[in-house]
């Protein structure tokens, strides 16, 4: 179950300007404690007590130099819009824009309960690790949760100006080529590769759709039957654009059995445990759903995972400066190693 733990040392909130702020946007003043989910490396996300009311708040991680990746603004505009029309997405309760009440934008939304799948089935439902037919299914929720999300109308929904989707793609492999020159503490010679390849075979943009960019285990919320996804959660990178390149992003994420030893320390979901879809059964089982075409599926996953090694990168450029101790992110560098380097594997052998 995706249980809060008690607030990590240098992530507390301010609780009397919270529960002042809480008292005007939402009326009451009943007394306010706060506790923190554990799970994530970017966005904080505390689970908020307000008498008998639980409410998640987000906020960006404290000494993070990357705004742009931290933007509350851009995770509520998504949400106040999709839920009407997205079961999965929660509702924003209040947004808090100026950072004047914690230090920094944040915002509050409904709490979704459920089961979260880590890495370790085992620790999951009693039986599940063995049920292989059910871990399959589960698989196949999670890619169609994410073919749902592709076919949402989203300028129907109010969010035809979200996002620029003409050159997305292009954009996006300048884009976080760029980011990760701003953040390299490292010389790794992978990188250099893997970013030349990706700028000269970038595929025509597909057609455009509200796409989450970060669609994973463990950023959705089964049941406790585990037989519905009924939350998406971090939606802090979403926008409008070519739909195949949020498929790469979620096989960016996707170790499976045949992977090299030292890729499966990476801290990714049990996408490697017997039953589970490979990459490729998951891309045709995306294709099949929503009649896209994947022949692309080696561009889409090698820049899904040099797209999250720059995010790691970012991570580790925090802690290496000073800017955060969180002790999770000492080992971040580790992990662009291993990032790009699966990239260039699949670049060289052309499979994913």
């Amino acid at each position: 179950m995706n249980e809060p733990a008690p607030v990590r040392p240098g992530e507390e909130l301010a609780l009397a300007p919270l529960a002042a702020y809480l008292d005007r946007e939402l009326g009451g003043t009943s007394p306010v404690t706060v506790e923190q989910f554990p799970g994530g490396h970017s966005n904080l996300t505390y689970l908020v007590h307000r008498g008998d009311r639980e409410m998640v708040l987000r906020r960006p991680p404290f000494g993070s130099k990357v705004k742009s990746a931290h933007d509350m603004g851009r995770e509520v505009a998504v949400l106040s819009k999709l839920a009407p029309v997205y079961a999965r997405a929660p509702q924003v309760y209040a947004y808090e824009a100026t950072g004047e009440v914690l230090g920094a934008p944040f915002y509050l939304m409904e709490r979704r309960r459920g089961v979260i799948l880590r890495k370790d089935l085992s620790a999951g439902p009693a039986g599940l690790a063995d049920d292989h037919p059910r871990v399959r299914r589960i698989c196949e929720l999670l890619v169609e949760a994410l073919v749902d999300l592709h076919a949402v109308d989203y300028r129907a929904a109010g969010l035809g100006d979200f996002g620029k989707p003409a050159g997305y793609v292009e954009r996006q492999v300048t884009g976080w080529t760029e980011r990760y020159a701003g953040s390299q503490t490292d010389d790794i010679p992978a990188v250099t590769e893997v970013t030349a390849w990706l700028a000269a075979h970038r595929p025509a943009d597909h057609a455009p759709s509200l796409i989450h960019n970060d669609f994973k285990f463990d950023n959705v919320i089964f049941t406790p039957e585990l037989d519905a996804i009924v939350g998406v959660l971090d939606w802090e990178m979403a926008t409008v654009g070519d739909p195949l390149m949020d498929l790469g992003a979620s096989l960016g994420y996707w170790a499976q059995a045949d992977d090299p030893p030292a890729y499966h320390q990476l801290p990714f979901g049990p996408t490697a445990r017997p039953g589970m879809l490979t990459r490729s059964e998951v891309a045709r089982r995306y294709a099949e759903l929503s009649g896209r075409d994947v022949d692309d599926v080696v561009f889409y996953y090698a820049f899904g995972l040099f797209r999250t090694a720059v995010i790691a990168q970012q991570i580790y450029y925090r802690f290496a400066k000073g800017l955060t101790k969180d002790p999770r992110f000492a080992t971040m560098i580790f992990a662009v190693r291993l990032l790009v380097e699966q990239a260039r594997t699949a670049i060289h052998r052309n499979a994913i």
